[in-house]
C-alpha cells in the first residue's frame, strides 16, 4: 500500500523553527532582514520538513511587469484623487505603471488579490484599504508569492508590513482642542463607518481632547455615520432629534461634515451661528463650500508619493533612501468660516433673512 505524503507548507516550517510564517517569509525572501540565529533556524527547518518553494510561481513573480497594484476601499471617495495622482507621478518617474482595483474587503479578497499577481499583472501591492483580512495579506506576502506590500492611509493593527499614514488620533485631538479653545463645552462627534481603523483613531482623539480638558463625554452626542455626504445628512437628522444639542461638532471627514451642514440648513440652522463644525481631510471643495470648512488637512500628495517610492524600493530591493518602516506624517489645522467662539443662544445674532 502506497503512503500519500502531505506536501510540507510554510506553516510546517514556522512550527518547526518556532517562529511566525511572516518571519519564515522574510528569512527566505530577504535573509538580511532577520538575525543570523533566526535565519539558521529557518533554513534548518526547511531541510527537516522538506519544504521547497513553488518554482513555477517564483519564476512567474520574477517576470517583472513594472506595474504596481493600488487597492482602494472606495474609488468614488474624492479623498483618494490627490493620493492616486501622486502615486502615479512617482511610479512614472521610476518607470512603472499603475493598476487600480476597488473594494477588496470580503471573504474572497485573498483569492482576488492573488489573481493579480499569479497572472503577472503587477509586481507589488500598495494597499489603501485597512479592511482586507490580515490572513489574506500574510499569505500574499509569504512564499511562494512573496509579493512586496506597503500599507498607506489605513493601517491594520499588528500587521508586519511597511506603512505610510497620518497620525489620525493626534490630528483629531487637535481638531477638538480647536473647538475647546473657542469656548465650546458641548462638543459632539460624527463618526466614520463601523469597523474602520480611521473611525476608531479619530474618535479616540476626540475623546482624549475632551478628557484632558475635563469635559464630560456624552455618548448621545457621538453620532453614527460614515464617510459620505448622505451619511452626513442622516447625522443632521439625528442631531436635530437630540433633546439637548452640542454647540460644536467634529466630523470624521469632510464629506460627512458637508452633508451635515447641508442637513442643518434644511432645518433652518446656521453654521457657525448655531453650531460650529470641524471636518477632516481638507478636500478641494472644503474651501469653497459655504461656510468654508474648518478642517484638518492631510498631506495627501506626500502620502501617495512616499508610499509609491517605498513600494518600488521594496520591489527593486535597492532603496534610494531609507524610508522608515512606519512613516507617520503630520496633518495641519486649517481654520475657516465654519467655526467661531461660543456664545450663549441669548447672545447670538438673529439669522439673516
Amino acid at each position: 500500500m502506497s503512503i500519500i505524503r502531505k506536501t510540507p507548507t510554510i506553516q510546517d516550517v514556522a512550527r518547526n523553527a518556532k517562529v511566525s510564517t511572516a518571519t519564515v517569509s522574510r528569512a527566505l525572501s530577504s535573509p538580511d532582514r532577520v538575525s543570523e540565529d533566526t535565519r539558521a533556524r529557518v533554513f534548518r527547518a526547511v531541510e527537516q520538513t522538506g519544504y521547497t518553494l513553488n518554482q513555477a510561481a517564483r519564476s512567474l513573480r520574477q517576470r517583472n511587469s513594472r506595474t504596481i497594484l493600488v487597492a482602494l476601499p472606495d474609488i468614488g471617495n474624492t479623498f483618494f484623487s490627490v493620493v492616486l495622482d501622486a502615486i502615479e507621478r512617482e511610479a512614472v518617474l521610476r518607470g512603472y505603471s499603475v493598476l487600480v482595483a476597488n473594494r477588496f474587503a470580503g471573504h474572497d479578497s485573498g483569492r482576488r488579490l492573488h489573481e493579480y499577481f499569479l497572472s503577472n499583472r503587477a509586481d507589488g501591492l500598495l494597499l489603501l484599504d485597512g479592511s482586507v483580512p490580515l490572513e489574506s495579506l500574510l499569505a500574499l506576502a509569504a512564499p511562494p508569492a512573496g509579493v512586496p506590500l506597503i500599507m498607506a492611509c489605513e493601517d491594520i493593527a499588528c500587521a508586519p508590513f511597511h506603512s505610510v499614514r497620518t497620525d489620525n488620533e493626534f490630528a483629531a485631538e487637535v481638531a477638538t482642542r480647536h473647538l475647546i479653545g473657542l469656548g465650546h463645552r458641548g462638543i459632539g462627534h460624527i463618526r466614520g463607518p463601523d469597523g474602520n481603523v480611521l473611525t476608531e483613531e479619530r474618535e479616540a482623539g476626540y475623546r482624549r481632547a475632551l478628557t484632558a480638558a475635563g469635559i464630560a463625554i456624552r455618548p448621545e452626542w457621538i453620532l453614527p455615520a460614515g464617510f459620505d455626504m448622505q451619511q452626513g445628512l442622516a447625522a443632521a437628522e439625528r442631531y436635530m432629534a437630540l433633546s439637548s444639542r452640542p454647540s460644536a461638532m467634529f466630523a470624521a471627514n469632510d464629506e460627512t461634515a458637508i452633508g451635515f451642514l447641508s442637513g442643518l440648513r434644511q432645518h433652518g440652522l446656521d453654521c457657525p451661528r448655531d453650531v460650529s463644525v470641524v471636518g477632516f481631510d481638507d478636500l478641494a471643495f472644503a474651501a469653497h463650500f459655504w461656510p468654508p470648512l474648518t478642517t484638518m488637512r492631510q498631506p495627501r500628495e506626500a502620502l501617495g508619493r512616499i508610499a509609491a517610492e517605498a513600494l518600488i524600493d521594496l520591489i527593486e530591493g535597492e532603496p534610494r533612501r531609507r524610508v522608515p518602516r512606519h512613516t507617520v506624517l503630520s496633518s495641519e489645522l486649517i481654520i475657516r468660516g465654519s467655526t467661531r467662539a461660543f456664545a450663549p443662544a441669548s447672545q447670538r445674532p438673529a439669522p439673516v433673512v
